[in-house]
């Protein structure tokens, strides 16, 4: 017998960057973008995404007095990406939406990897399970020059845990994120974040549109699966 068609997935794209890239803001330009093509969108962030995953975010951004480790951190993200996951992002793909989310697993890689100095692996191996091996379609990486992130960081009206870190952590974030672009060029792509906002909506837009056409597609076949009879369909198979 031919396997049911299945409905089509929906697209997973991720935002990334230090703090002050800009990609909060291209995250709600792009959303807009997509929403004016009329395809649906869930758009979301990490840390947080759902009340408890929220919650979490509030912890660990919070600029208490008291140290928190390296591996409390992890273990926190990791544990709102899972309730995230669960909740939000699968069913969201499963209806065929388009997922846009403000950071995601590369985050934890440049924050808590690259720049705590937690294992790489070790952390790709929880994420795993974090995730249940949710990757993101594509993701984009907002770069520019610590010193110009941590400008626009520090000149907002509220700042936060990671905001007061030193200098060369962030400089060890930001070579966390081009070296993680380096190891997975195809779904990681470098977009300069100096430009004017609109200039860099417009790369942005250059890159998401191949994958919306793929996604058409992808659309189209499976409508076309869903309306052709299961006898035609075998027919088919049978013929090539």
């Amino acid at each position: 017998m031919t396997p049911r068609r299945q409905p089509s997935r929906g697209l997973f794209i991720t935002l990334e960057g230090i703090e002050g890239c800009g990609k909060s803001t291209q995250a709600k330009l792009l959303g807009e973008y997509l929403r004016s093509l009329g395809h649906v969108t869930v758009e979301t962030r990490e840390p947080g995404g759902t009340p408890l995953a929220e919650k979490i975010r509030s912890v660990l951004l919070d600029r208490a007095d008291e140290t928190v480790t390296a591996e409390t951190e992890a273990f926190l993200v990791f544990a709102a990406r899972r309730q995230h996951v669960a909740q939000v992002i699968e069913p969201a793909l499963a209806r065929g939406a388009i997922v846009l989310c403000d950071r995601f697993s590369d985050s934890t890689l440049a924050y808590q990897g690259y720049a705590r100095g937690i294992n790489v692996p070790l952390l790709e191996r929880l994420n795993r399970l974090a995730t249940h091996d949710v990757t993101p379609d594509l993701t984009l990486l907002f770069d520019l020059p610590v010193a110009t992130g941590l400008a626009r960081r520090r000149s907002a009206a509220e700042t936060n845990r990671l905001d007061r870190e030193s200098l060369r952590f962030h400089q060890k974030v930001r070579a966390g994120f081009l070296d993680l672009a380096k190891r997975h060029p195809a779904r990681m792509k470098v977009i300069a974040a100096r430009a004017s906002k609109e200039t860099v909506a417009r790369a942005v837009s250059r890159i998401v549109t191949p994958m919306l056409k793929r996604l058409h597609r992808a659309g189209r076949q499976a409508a076309i699966g869903r309306a052709t009879p299961s006898g035609a369909t075998e027919a088919g198979h049978a013929l090539r």
